[in-house]
């Protein structure tokens, strides 16, 4: 890669300066500063970044098309809500030996983490950020600045104890590989260590029938389990010789631990694992509200940004509200607000791009395609009033008013009077009145002042999703049709949870439902999805840009099926005559509680919390959710340990009983203990107790927004027993 590069660093049209981009001698970081005074003005770690974009893909070279090449434009995407960094190679070369150089630096964090990877990037990576004075070698001054940095407050005579031991040259300096034999006695994995020998003869390997005998009594693989044994070795064993010898060593046995195949979510779930052939009401989709906003409700930024990220994030159901602009162009944005506006032709050309890009082609909820359309303009769809994902793959799906009914659509278009679809319900006939629900071009007054003049093609266009008013369970059984669809401000879906759990239930097993959040929310706040997924709801859609516990749950869910962004309910949620009440599981007969009991072991390596000053360490601790049906819902948390960020133990065990596990969402919290305020948030992870793998098993922590932060981990216990 070049160093040194000028290119401009754009942020609006008017705003173009020019910069010197540099790619620093750790191959980490990125510095850039400014032609005219030489100054820096930033730098980022290759780690902050997501993704590289080539052309004109943001709203900003977007609209200096006329005046830049797009082999000359990309821009850089970062994890988390940080904004994207948009630049101009002063030619093509100069761009693609960019885009392409970071491509090759990020590759390398798609591997699980093993021992090799450690050495060759993490140990440099920490030696260089302590060797303050950079001449390659770390005195015991600097040892004691890098265990600061790796969150570890040690005694210092004991610090002092693995400097000298790693010291072989007796230099009073470490260097090479003398840092690396100081590195790993750091971070020996007494806990590890100790489970390994418990099933080793010798204590320094383990045959493959000991493998298969912990394979099976402690992380109950039961199926294959010799292949099984066979196949961690080939892949994890870095000794040739023990490979060979059909043996896992010490080493080995770590590296598998913090593989996918040691992590707590089920690797097989990972991959497009459930029935996709049931129909769409069947299904719990991963549903976004006001998708093109990136913050506030009344002030925040639209941006076509709000969509990819919605869709790399397996999101299946979008919102596109439409306005009049200037010289008739429609125009995106929050109506009636100060939020900004961006063409409605940028957010069709995005979703064209980014619709099915991740896991499963499964339907998108959101925009008419012309890829269903025939030559006479009418939808070839399935002639069934409940297609299935399976039938729609490759579709985007158009939820609005609709003029006739579905059955008159497969039959072809007639001449029967209209049958316009009224208000969902008074909650959303006030944002109708305020912002149109449907997903096309029309215009905002127009079903007010006059349903009849909807336009009939864009009736045509709504299959499936046809919005209707919702006016009692009894009236919607007796006169709705399962290709029709109401939508619930929040507070009215809880007041129906309450009132009628039940017939809620069985609503949802023959029609779709979607929640949206309360127009209070200004500020993008969330509500739990939990409650609403209880009842079957399958549309529940949430502020994607707002992280927090709302979004850890969906996110929770949905990383599961191919990240298609479609997961299938359980069968008693698919039964139209089910007896099942979230409110009251005895009701119901289901198979019993389950006991779900976690043996929080250890913790690695976690991250400073943000802002903190300098040389300070954080006092983890472990909080374990349980988010599901109120008589499952429970919480319980580890005591913190002390000054110690790098490698917690805590030993603790910690039991839940769950009423209906089927639906529950387990949700792992490490926080920095403060007596004197809040907690800080220092990392998560959650998934669904159906993903659960039990055993010994690593739990790689993401950060608030989702992101993933490695090395942090937890390692934990599980067992599942009735």
């Amino acid at each position: 890669m070049q160093q040194g590069t000028l290119m401009r660093k754009v942020k609006s049209k008017s705003w173009k300066k020019q910069r010197y981009f540099k790619l620093q001698d750790d191959c980490m970081t990125i510095w850039y500063q400014s032609k005219r005074t030489g100054k820096t003005e930033s730098a980022f770690s290759i780690s902050d970044v997501e993704t590289v974009r080539e052309g004109h893909q943001s709203e900003v070279l977007q609209s200096l098309a006329d005046e830049f090449p797009p082999e000359h434009c990309f821009t850089i995407v970062f994890y988390g809500r940080r904004g994207n960094l948009d630049l101009i190679a002063g030619s093509a070369e100069e761009a693609q030996c960019w885009v392409q150089g970071l491509r090759q630096l990020i590759e390398p964090r798609s591997f699980p983490l093993t021992s090799a990877l450690v050495s060759r990037t993490w140990i440099r990576d920490w030696f260089q950020k302590a060797d303050k004075n950079k001449d390659g070698r770390m005195n015991f001054k600097e040892v004691q600045r890098l265990l600061k940095m790796m969150n570890v407050d040690m005694n210092e005579d004991h610090a002092l104890r693995l400097f000298q031991a790693a010291d072989k040259s007796e230099s009073g300096t470490l260097e090479g590989e003398e840092f690396v034999l100081f590195y790993k006695a750091l971070t020996q994995r007494e806990e590890v260590l100790s489970l390994f020998q418990d099933f080793s003869e010798d204590g320094k390997k383990l045959t493959l029938l000991e493998l298969v005998d912990f394979l099976r009594q402690e992380q109950l693989e039961d199926e294959g389990t010799e292949e099984l044994a066979m196949e961690l070795i080939d892949k994890y064993e870095p000794s040739e010789t023990a490979r060979a010898r059909h043996a896992l060593s010490a080493d080995g046995f770590l590296m598998y631990l913090c593989s996918p195949e040691g992590s707590i979510f089920n690797p097989r779930h990972r991959a497009l694992w459930q029935d996709m052939s049931q129909p769409l009401c069947h299904y719990f989709i991963s549903s976004s509200h006001n998708t093109y906003l990136i913050e506030d409700q009344i002030r925040g930024q639209s941006s076509i940004e709000g969509y990819i990220r919605a869709l790399k994030r397996g999101c299946r159901c979008l919102e596109v509200d439409c306005w009049d602009g200037p010289n008739g162009e429609p125009m995106v944005y929050h109506g009636h607000t100060f939020t900004s506006k961006i063409p409605f032709r940028e957010v069709v050309s995005t979703l064209g791009k980014y619709a099915f890009k991740v896991g499963h082609p499964s339907p998108v909820r959101g925009l008419g395609n012309s890829k269903s359309h025939g030559e006479d303009g009418y939808p070839k769809v399935p002639t069934s009033p409940s297609p299935t994902p399976q039938e729609l793959k490759h579709k985007i799906l158009l939820k609005g008013k609709k003029i006739g009914r579905l059955e008159d659509m497969l039959d072809g278009p007639g001449d029967d009077a209209p049958d316009v679809s009224d208000d969902d319900n008074a909650a959303e006939a006030e944002e109708e009145r305020r912002r149109v629900k449907v997903r096309g071009t029309q215009h905002s007054s127009a079903l007010q002042k006059d349903k009849e003049n909807l336009a009939q093609a864009l009736s045509d266009c709504v299959i499936y999703c046809k919005s209707v008013s919702f006016r009692g369970f009894q009236e919607a059984r007796s006169h709705s049709r399962p290709s029709e669809i109401s939508s619930f401000a929040e507070a009215k879906a809880r007041k129906l949870i309450r009132d009628a759990g039940n017939e809620f239930v069985r609503h949802n097993a023959w029609q779709l439902t979607r929640i949206y959040p309360s127009g209070m929310r200004t500020d993008s706040s969330n509500y739990s999805p939990q409650e609403m997924w209880n009842v079957g709801c399958q549309i529940v859609a949430l502020n994607f840009q707002t992280a927090g516990m709302e979004m850890d749950l969906c996110d929770g869910l949905f990383s599961q099926n191919g990240r298609c962004g479609y997961v299938l309910k359980p069968p008693f949620m698919r039964d139209e005559e089910t007896l099942f009440n979230p409110s009251d599981p005895g009701s119901w007969e289901g198979p019993g509680p389950i006991t779900l009991t976690i043996q929080v072991i250890s913790g690695q390596q976690l991250p400073k919390v943000a802002n903190t000053k300098d040389g300070a360490v954080i006092d983890p601790l472990v909080r374990v959710e349980i988010h599901g049906v109120p008589a499952d819902q429970a919480r319980q948390e580890t005591k913190y340990i002390e000054n110690n960020g790098f490698n917690p133990r805590w030993d603790e065990t910690l039991q839940f009983q769950l009423h209906v596990p089927e639906l529950a969402l387990i949700r792992f919290v490490v926080e920095d203990y403060d007596k004197t305020s809040r907690n800080d948030f220092v990392g998560q992870f959650t998934l669904a107790f159906t993903n659960i793998k039990p055993g010994y098993r690593h739990i790689h922590l993401l950060s608030k927004d989702g992101t993933s932060i490695p090395p942090s981990s937890l390692f934990v216990h599980i067992r599942i027993t009735e």
